[in-house]
């Protein structure tokens, strides 16, 4: 397990489809991010998506060949790379792209051999995953939920869950 890839330390968030996962990203990001903590998120897909649509000036670009579009305006940027036939991008190869920060939350990516948190809706059937995948480090469950040797949390306890992270990635400030 590496809690560091690419000079990014990053920690995952891993669960069954509506577990909760993004919630929970978006709750740990705006918790350490109010704390004065630079957090970037990578969210792994596992179907196709599109950021920019039919009529914009980028998608006429993609659609005309570009390999890659970049969009640039004041408040934010994005460069849309077309796989094509490549494989695609493993997590190293964006975190190598990705500017330095403190924290790099990971959605997806189950297999990765970094740390990462599961998430459990109680009230579905899935299996468990900590046994049985990589990394798992905590548990942040929808109700009371107990684990020999692992920290459990409940999924909406943002402030104990980043507790756990800054200790667990020893984030210490310069």
């Amino acid at each position: 397990m590496r809690k560091t890839i690419c000079g990014q330390k990053v920690i995952g968030v891993s669960g069954f489809k509506n577990s909760g996962k993004t919630t929970l990203v978006e709750g740990l990001v705006r918790e350490l991010s109010s704390r004065g903590w630079c957090v970037s998120t990578v969210k792994h897909a596992h179907h196709s998506f599109d950021i920019d649509h039919e009529g914009r000036d980028s998608f006429r670009h993609r659609e005309a060949g570009a390999r890659e579009v970049a969009v640039v305006a004041r408040e934010r940027w994005a460069i849309i790379h077309e796989s094509q036939d490549e494989e695609p991008a493993e997590l190293e190869e964006m975190l190598a792209r990705m500017s330095p920060c403190d924290l790099v939350i990971v959605e997806g990516y189950k297999g990765g051999r970094h740390p990462k948190i599961e998430v459990r809706n109680l009230a579905l059937d899935h299996a468990e995953l900590a046994g049985s995948e990589p990394g798992i480090v905590a548990i942040a469950a929808s109700g009371p939920l107990e684990h020999p040797g692992l920290p459990v949390f409940g999924r909406d306890d943002y402030a104990a869950l980043a507790d756990f992270i800054v200790d667990f990635m020893e984030m210490r400030r310069p």
